[in-house]
């Protein structure tokens, strides 16, 4: 079973992906136009023009995995594991579909295989998803959807599948199994991309056309908030929005209830993760494991990224460790 929390909300069968994406990500702060937001490839393949395919700040991703291995250490002191799970950026992904001339530079294309490197070498706990929707690319299937900035349902249910294999081997979870999410049939519905529907203009849109959806059916008793305490807290942005199937699939596969806090992409990590350590949940019941999820290309913003993250969302990094340190109290 999976709970979330306000302002969060379960995404049903017949809401649009695009609704939740959170794709701005301080697009107005930046500068950036919607007409130059989106870069088309081949075969109406697109991509986020927010995210540089040139630039690597190799500070702010060595700061930033300081911060969390604090956080992590912070976090041991409580008996509460922590797994770190970033998925990789789309555009380095399908390079071979970028439009001829788009500059993508080495250190970007090696970006995510370095991270998880100094995450690994920083003695944090983390899963390599580049093999993972590499495996997912066969026949139909797709790692991310070509239109959109999301990666797909068969991806995120494969990394839940190797995310709850991780969490057994190197934590294991105490009590009783039982109360695994119940997994929906799977059903196929078109509806443009977000990247399309957001930042096309009609006319483009419709020469793009829409893709093919191939989500599960909410099963009816996950749509109620369970009291059960979970054992695994899963915090991220619309990467593991149920309607992607993330949370249920992990749960389905550690056959525990797991609980879910997860906000539009421009809220942060950062923020994101104080709102559930600030919540009445966190303090009446603390999880054995938290999986903690980030994108690539946004691993290097920090708490304080005012021109990328949300006015809510920003804080500064003294207030920020305050905060953590008074919610594990």
């Amino acid at each position: 079973m999976i709970r979330s929390f306000e302002p969060l909300r379960f995404i049903h069968r017949s809401s649009f992906p695009g609704i939740v994406a959170g794709l701005l990500l301080g697009l107005s702060g930046t500068g950036v136009q919607a007409a130059s937001a989106v870069i088309t490839g081949d075969g109406g393949w697109l991509f986020p023009a927010w995210e540089s395919l040139s630039k690597v700040d190799n500070p702010g991703t060595t700061r930033n995995v300081a911060l969390v291995k604090q956080l992590q250490q912070q976090l041991a002191r409580q008996h509460i594991g922590l797994i770190v799970l970033v998925v990789p950026m789309k555009a380095p992904f399908y390079a071979r579909r970028l439009p001829a001339g788009q500059p993508l530079s080495a250190a970007v294309m090696q970006r995510y295989d370095h991270l998880q490197v100094d995450l690994t070498q920083a003695g944090l706990t983390t899963l390599n998803i580049k093999p993972i929707l590499q495996r997912t690319e066969q026949g139909q299937q797709t790692a991310f959807y070509r239109a959109d900035y999301h990666w797909t349902a068969w991806s995120a249910e494969n990394t839940a599948d190797a995310t709850a294999q991780l969490i057994s081997q190197r934590y294991g979870l105490s009590g009783e199994t039982g109360g695994g999410a119940a997994l929906g049939e799977w059903f196929d519905r078109r509806a443009f991309g977000d990247l399309a529907s957001n930042f096309l203009p009609a006319i483009k849109r419709k020469a793009i056309g829409r893709d093919i959806y191939t989500v599960r059916h909410q099963a009816e008793k996950d749509l109620l908030i369970d009291d059960v305490p979970a054992p695994v807290q899963v915090i991220g942005n619309s990467f593991v929005q149920p309607y992607l199937g993330f949370t249920q699939k992990l749960s389905n596969a550690l056959d525990r209830p797991v609980a879910l806090t997860w906000n539009p992409g421009d809220v942060g990590p950062w923020a994101t993760l104080l709102q559930y350590l600030e919540s009445p949940d966190f303090a009446q019941h603390k999880p054995q494991v938290i999986v903690w999820q980030f994108n690539e290309g946004q691993f290097h913003l920090g708490p304080d990224a005012a021109a990328n993250w949300n006015a809510k969302g920003v804080i500064p990094p003294g207030q920020w460790h305050q905060r953590i340190e008074k919610a594990l109290q």
